[in-house]
Formats: structure tokens, sequence, C-alpha cells
């Protein structure tokens, strides 16, 4: 009898694990598909279709998942939470992807049925692939060119099948090829560059393809990326990319995740840790559009962390914030934040409205302006990994979200983010030079941020933050919405001093009214800084700004923000040298 129940059991496992993988490569099907129509959004310049193929792509995944567990409920029944059943059925499933190209996002997809099923606090390994595994890693398809670096560059931008006609392909070639051999030259003691090698596969975001691969002089490399646009005139080149950081401000964690037809998401992502070795796995996966397996990559990097470390958690530097509290773990380069239990005056908004503003930027085209967050549920840490002065705010104003006892603290729901400087803090502690230069780019992000028709709302200096790349970026959520929601006035004019000094508006002020020419007010900025603000971008205290970039938006108009700054753009170095004779 127990014979017969042990393989009645084992047949439902085994059709557990193969429904599981009738959903998931379905799933890589559709995913496959969008991802590849790409191509023709590009070629047709189609960038608010291509916008909506970006929101389908997010999300595809937990409309497949849910089918996934439609699917158990009606093959299980009363059966569905049977703990040795589940077991059996991801050894199976691991047999199943295991000749995959990409099994590591297989497994990840059969964790998240398991953690739908079970609710699973931390991780069961007696149910889910509780560690990534070791695997070798297929190599990706890349392109080997030689000849001149005239012919490299014609060659690498030709040979990629990106649709569409060339407005001067053959300057662009010169310009970059000049631009290469300075830089490389730079950088290995004037050896010449006699090869390169280019991943054959093009990765479209936007207006914008790219092409990423390495350099060759002797026996040194270097990382390249070709920046390519689709205007109305056709095709340019509108940089070569040669230094680290500027390649990795292209695959920034503040910028929407790219469309990339790979075969080995584990190849290409290896290949790209080749050209960007201080990036984390986790933000490569994400930029390729793996962000579930992203999720599970950064689990696997902070529990590794938190067992070869000492480290506690403690509150994050900066001003703390009214709707969450934020901390971190100093050894790991990200930071926590929980909703809090209740917000003070004059905060007027709800967990599930915050939770909506994060779900608007996670859907949103981030312009290299906004912080990518992760939403995790259900992580629990030893209670002593915590300082006591955390532990008493987690208590008395995250209970709803936290659950502390002798042994442990649990965090039910809680966002990570990469941790940043905030920008308050980075003007005061900042050279006069740099901080100058992050005011400016203060603003710059601002109107970055309008163009892709997003309002930060709290406008204040504690709310953005400076990346280690030397980018402003903004990360308090709770008061953002679309620019085109919002109706920007003049302060109407009075005659009686009285309304002046009044604390409370004078006039009627709707829910979305906004005031610019306030908010010089709220900057908090020292003179200096003031000034150079000012000089630079005096038009966001103006209503006249803000009115022009909605209708910008509503007409939809696309302003590309550029993954690099003005001085990488191709020529740019000719226009350098030109001002350094005649001054």
């Amino acid at each position: 009898m127990t014979g017969a129940i042990r393989d009645h059991s084992t047949d439902r496992s085994a059709r557990v694990a193969e429904t599981i993988v009738a959903g998931y490569d379905d799933h890589a099907a559709a995913f496959r598909a969008l991802v590849a129509g790409a191509r023709d959004r590009f070629a047709g310049r189609q960038w608010s279709e291509l916008h909506d193929d970006a929101v389908a792509l997010i999300d595809l995944y937990s409309e497949s998942v849910e089918s996934v567990l439609t699917a158990i409920d009606h093959l299980l029944g009363e059966a569905r939470d049977d703990r040795r059943l589940w077991g059996e059925a991801r050894d199976r499933y691991a047999e199943l992807v295991a000749g995959y190209p990409d099994p590591e996002i297989a497994e990840t997809f059969f964790n998240s049925i398991t953690r739908r099923v079970f609710s699973t606090v931390g991780i069961d390994d007696q149910i889910e692939f509780a560690t990534i595994r070791k695997r070798p890693v297929p190599a990706v398809r890349t392109r080997h060119l030689e000849g001149s670096v005239v012919a490299i560059v014609t060659e690498a931008l030709t040979g990629a099948g990106i649709p569409g006609r060339w407005t001067n392909l053959g300057r662009e070639a010169r310009l970059a090829a000049e631009e290469m051999t300075a830089s490389v030259q730079d950088r290995s003691h004037g050896a010449d560059i006699d090869g390169a090698e280019i991943l054959d596969t093009v990765f479209y975001r936007g207006p914008g393809a790219y092409l990423v691969g390495r350099i060759r002089a002797g026996a040194a490399t270097f990382p390249v990326a070709f920046c390519i646009h689709h205007t109305g005139r056709g095709l340019v080149l509108g940089a070569v990319l040669t230094e680290p950081t500027d390649i990795n401000v292209l695959f920034s964690y503040t910028r929407s995740a790219f469309h990339v037809l790979t075969e080995s998401p584990a190849g290409a992502v290896a290949y790209l840790a080749d050209l960007m070795p201080h990036k984390r796995r986790a933000e490569l996966y994400s930029t390729i559009g793996y962000r579930k397996h992203a999720k599970t990559e950064l689990y696997s990097d902070l529990m590794a962390h938190v067992a070869s470390s000492a480290d506690r958690f403690e509150h994050a530097r900066g001003i703390r914030g009214m709707v969450m509290v934020v901390f971190t773990l100093p050894g790991f380069d990200v930071v926590f934040k929980i909703i809090r239990d209740r917000f003070p005056f004059p905060k007027q908004t709800t967990k599930r409205q915050i939770m909506s503003k994060y779900r608007l930027v996670f859907r949103h085209d981030r312009a290299g302006r906004l912080v990518d967050a992760q939403e995790f549920e259900k992580l629990r840490f030893d209670r002593d990994r915590f300082t006591d002065e955390l532990l008493a705010e987690l208590a008395a104003e995250t209970a709803r979200s936290v659950t502390i006892d002798d042994a442990s603290v649990t965090l039910h729901h809680v966002y990570v983010e990469r941790r940043v400087i905030p920008l308050d803090i980075y003007v005061r502690e900042a050279n006069p030079v740099k901080a100058r230069t992050a005011i400016v780019d203060y603003g710059r992000a601002i109107k970055n941020l309008a163009a892709t028709n997003i309002f930060p709302g709290d406008m204040l200096l504690k709310n953005f933050g400076m990346t280690r790349t030397g980018r402003v970026v903004f990360y308090d959520y709770d008061e953002i919405t679309e620019l085109t929601r919002c109706k920007f006035r003049e302060m109407p004019e009075t005659d009686n001093p009285n309304d002046e000094m009044s604390a409370t508006p004078w006039f009627g002020v709707g829910n979305d009214d906004v005031f610019p020419e306030e908010f010089a007010r709220f900057l908090g900025l020292r003179e200096e800084l003031r000034d150079v603000f000012d000089y630079h971008h005096s038009d966001l205290f103006g209503v006249r700004f803000w009115q022009r970039a909605q209708v910008g938006v509503k007409s939809g108009e696309t302003i590309e923000v550029f993954p690099y700054e003005r001085a990488r753009r191709l020529g740019a170095h000719r226009q350098r040298r030109t001002l350094d004779v005649k001054y």
C-alpha cells in the first residue's frame, strides 16, 4: 500500500514539474517574441509601441506565474500543500531544464511558483532551489574584426544587422576611429588598435541601439560601446564609449532594461561582467530584462555577505524620512526601505498609494535618473544583526511590516535599492568644484524627468543622491507623479500685505496645483550654489518650462535622454581642441 501511494505521489510530482516546465516554455517564448520585436520597432521609429512592449515584458512574468498556479490548482486540488510532492517535483524539474540554455532563469521561475504556494519566509531548501548553481557558462557569439581602425568601426556598425539607412557613415566611422585611437593610446603607452571583438547581439532601448565589446591594442584590451540612434534623417552614431565609467552608466541601475535577444543570459552576463567587473551580476541580469532572476542574484549576494561579515543593519545616512525607515549594511552597497505604519503631518498618503508610486517608477522610462528598487517579501535575519536604535524604530514605526522576536527580525515587505550619497550631504562635504557640478546636474536631472513625464513632487536635495559614477539621481518616490497630472500656476498677486504673511494660502489650491516660483524657497542651497543653479536652471522657477514640457509629452514628442554626457558625443573632442586653441 505504501509503495502504491509513493508511486502515485511520484507520478503527480512529475506532472507538476512538467506543468511548470510547460508554463516556463510558454513564458520564454513570449519573452523572446516581445524582445525580438524591438528590431522592427526601432526600424519604424515606433517609440511609444516599444515602451508598451517594455511594460508588457514587465507584466509578462506575473501573468505567466498566475497561469501556472491556476493549472497547479486544477492538478493537485487539496494536495497543493504536500511538501514531499513539491520536493520531488523540484528534483524532476531540475532534470527537465538541465539542458536548457537558461537553466538559472528556469529555476527562479520554479521558485516563484513555490513561494506563492507556500508563502515562504526566507529560503526553503526542501522545496525550492536554495542556491544559485555553479555551471559552465556557455560562450556567447562574437564578431572578430581586424584591419584599419576605420574599417573595424565600419564593419562593427554595418555587420550588426541594425535596420535603417546611415546618414553619414564614412564621416562617423572616421570620427569614432580618432576617438578610439586617442583613448587607447592614452592608456596603453601609445599602442595601436589592431582588432576588436563585438558581442553578436544588439541592445535596443528607446530610440537607441547599442553594440558592446572589446578593442585590442597589443596585449591589452579595452571595453567599447557604440551608441546608435535612429533619427528622422536615418541612423547616426551618437557616441563611442571606451571609458569603464561610461560603460557602467550605459548599463546603469537607473535606466530601463534593454531589449536584447540572447540564447544564454548567463553567457551574456558573464561577458558584460568582464567589461564591468565592479557591477553586480544582479544588475546585469536586470539590464537585459531578467528582473526576477536579478532579484535571486541580489538575495544570494546579500545572504553571502551576511554569512561572511559581522555587519549590523543601521540607519542610512541622511535626514530621517517621514514615509520610510531607511537602513543599510555598511559593507553592502544597498539600502532597505520599509513603509512606516503612520505618516506625520503634513503627509497625506497611504501605504497603498506609496506602493503605487514604486510601481509607476518600475514601469516607467527611468531616464537614467530614477533608482531601480527591488521589492522583497519575508526576509529573515538574526536579531543581533540590527543596532538597538534601528530595532527600536522598526518596532515603533513599522510593526505592520516587520516582526521582531527574541531571535530574529522578519521583514514582510521591503524595497531594496542601490545606496547613493544624499545630495544635501554630498554638496556639503564635496569641494567647491564638485559641489557646483552636482548642482548643475541636479537641475538636469529634474529636466530629464520632466521630458519623460515625471514630476518629482518634493524637490528637496535630500531626496536626490549622487551615484558612484558622479550622476545625480532621484530616489524618494512618495510624492512622484506624472507631469501631465500637474497644473502649473503662477502665484496670484494681492494688495493685502497680511496675505503674504499668512501661514495658509489665501487663495484656492487644488490637489494637483504646483507653483514653480516657490521651488526656490525649498531648495536649501547656500548662496554660491543657489547662484549656480539660477544661472543654469532659472527656467525651472517659471510655469513656461513646465507647461512646454507637458505639451511635448502630450503630443507624443520623444526626447531622448542620452546615456552618456555631452562631452562624450561623437566629435566633441574636436570641439574641445578648437576651444583649447582659441582660448
